[in-house]
């Protein structure tokens, strides 16, 4: 019983933690080995699906019976998740999957090693010196591709052996392409080599995607086409552009130039390093796995990069001679090279493995927040701890905000966090007293004494950090009331500018600028955001009760307590004017009845 609740605990928190993006998922049985490989273009709906409801056919059934793990890669679109996917149906061959009893391979273009190259499509990737671009998982893209190709540049489609000494004796002939528009004739030396040269090299910038250039021309014919009044080929034109524009050239998932390549990247917060680990054979990607590393002495990310690359080869029994990774390692492995790749394909595999660390390290931390929230909590405040160099954890946060409009109805706000959440019976509102007119600083002078003050005379728990809303003079205006309070060095103080998000200390001129991505700087903004809300609302409750008492202040003889008891019973002016007599003196009497009766309908 223990063991299906065990199982049962463990599925539903992984279903809880995927993420809502594109990817490939694996599902294993208890003995770890993969029963099925799917696609996705949500992870997190796709893989629920197999949880919820019931299931029509019995294989389903069974295969959901059986599936103890789940892991997944995380790709940047649908395609490169189909690659994915064929790629490691081949290699695992799992049970519950289709076998393609053919071994199709999905189609390249080939830009062929000789001289006058041509422009071909094939499903073999060969050594032989060419150039070749994709895969293509869909056929007619590929071909789309090599129709726009054709119709650009007149490119020869013959295979002969067009060699200097061949064409000097004039071996061959014109063909019908030629005749036609569809080749310049270089077989018989009437088209340079340079000139045509000069079509390959934008032939390649089309397939990769370079096409900001060849739309311009397109556009033009298009337009051309449109003043000669050639409507059909203006609408081809188009249609090409249009599937040129939405068309992604390269896959991030595959590509035939890198082979025998391993990639390890690292992403780490105070408690953990999470290394993801990714394989690539034959320009293709067969193996992903992310391994987390607990930190016991503060150790570095080089440090727990390089203890993660042993651990990981060992397990995987791998010796590939290249290994790209995310930051420098200070790591020697006999025969291995290590590169930090800056751009291109090797970067794009780089930064897939990132991002497959950063959703594997927040789905690890959102199973901690469900079956551990006590964990979780320390970690944030760790982690706030260390970013802005306190002493103590801060269980308990305050942040104070302003808000006047055109320098009436004065308040602030005080919000209270007690490890890293709202505690809203705590908020408080102000109303400010001392300063007349618009003065921020002096109104957070006088909030943040009154506040500790009476903290103070009621022998409350301060707290570990204090937050205020603005930039160094605000800062500055609450350390005041901090130093004539004397609690100096008893709470730490920070204040946070909204532009830049810049964090000043006291006596700091310079202010510290957090990661965007830290939670650190996430619950921060939550406070001052609450803060925010919370002053705003109150404000606008001011306003709108001084608005209606205004205007019954106008009627002789309404005092405060009538004025209190009308707007506890109509809830605003306009149903008070609206109320018959009879209705205003069983609220506030006759007399007092036929005075607002008579003032809204003289």
């Amino acid at each position: 019983m223990t063991k299906s609740w065990t199982r049962k605990d463990h599925i539903n928190n992984i279903l809880k933690t995927l993420p809502q993006k594109s990817g490939v998922y694996q599902h294993f049985d208890k003995n770890g080995t993969i029963l099925y490989v799917g696609k996705a273009k949500n992870l997190r709906n796709r893989v629920r699906s197999y949880f919820t409801g019931k299931h029509e056919y019995g294989k389903t059934r069974i295969l959901v019976s059986l599936i103890t793990d789940i892991k997944y890669i995380v790709v940047d679109t649908e395609i490169d998740a189909l690659l994915l996917e064929n790629t490691l149906i081949k290699k695992y061959k799992p049970r519950f999957n289709v076998m393609l009893k053919d071994d199709k391979t999905y189609p390249w273009i080939k830009i062929t090693n000789e001289r006058f190259p041509r422009v071909i499509s094939t499903r073999i990737v060969a050594k032989d010196g060419a150039k070749y671009f994709g895969p293509y998982a869909s056929v007619k893209m590929m071909y789309t591709i090599l129709d726009l190709v054709k119709q650009l540049h007149p490119l020869r489609t013959c295979n002969y052996n067009l060699s200097e000494e061949n064409i000097d004796k004039k071996k061959f002939k014109v063909c019908l392409e030629f005749h036609i528009g569809n080749c310049n004739g270089p077989c018989e030396g009437k088209q340079e080599e340079y000139e045509y040269n000069k079509y390959i090299l934008n032939v390649e910038s089309i397939i990769k995607g370079n096409i900001k250039a060849v739309i311009g021309r397109l556009n033009s014919v298009m337009r051309e086409f449109a003043k000669e009044q050639k409507y059909e080929e203006a609408q081809a034109v188009k249609e090409k552009l249009d599937t040129l524009k939405n068309y992604q050239s390269r896959s991030t998932v595959v590509h035939p130039t890198i082979d025998n390549v391993e990639v390890f990247t690292i992403l780490s917060d105070v408690d953990s390093g999470y290394i993801n680990y990714v394989k690539i054979i034959s320009g293709a990607i067969i193996q992903g796995h992310t391994l987390e590393l607990k930190k016991k002495l503060e150790e570095s990310d080089e440090e727990l990069l390089a203890l993660g690359i042993i651990e990981l080869r060992d397990r995987f029994k791998s010796n590939c001679k290249e290994i790209f990774t995310n930051i420098p390692v200070d790591l020697q492995l006999e025969g291995t090279k290590f590169f930090v790749p800056q751009k291109g394909d090797k970067k794009s595999l780089v930064e897939l493995s990132e991002r497959n660390a950063k959703y594997y390290r927040l789905e690890q931390l959102k199973r901690i927040q469900t079956v551990d929230p006590e964990r979780h909590s320390n970690r944030i405040l760790e982690t706030i701890k260390k970013d802005l160099r306190l002493s103590e954890l801060p269980r308990h946060i305050e942040c104070f905000d302003n808000s006047n409009f055109q320098g009436s109805n004065a308040v602030a706000a005080c919000v209270v966090f007690k490890n890293a959440k709202p505690s809203k019976k705590d908020y408080r509102h102000f109303n400010i007293k001392t300063v007349v007119g618009p003065d921020d600083f002096a109104s957070m002078r006088e909030v943040v004494y009154r506040r500790y003050k009476r903290l103070i005379e009621e022998d409350q728990p301060l707290p570990q950090l204090i937050i205020v809303d603005g930039g160094k003079g605000q800062l500055s205006s609450a350390l005041q009331s901090i130093d004539e309070l004397g609690l100096r060095g008893q709470v730490s103080i920070v204040g946070i500018a909204k532009k830049l998000e810049e964090i000043f200390f006291p006596g700091d001129p310079v202010p510290l600028y957090i990661d965007k991505r830290s939670e650190s700087l996430k619950v921060i903004q939550h406070l001052r955001n609450e803060a925010h809300r919370f002053g705003i609302t109150h404000h606008r409750n001011k306003r709108s009760k001084g608005a209606i008492r205004s205007e019954l202040d106008e009627i002789q003889g309404i005092g405060p307590k009538t004025q209190q008891a009308l707007i506890r019973k109509f809830k605003s002016v306009k149903r008070i004017k609206e109320a018959s007599k009879q209705e205003l003196e069983e609220v506030i009497g006759i007399s007092k009845g036929h005075l607002v009766f008579q003032h809204f309908n003289d």
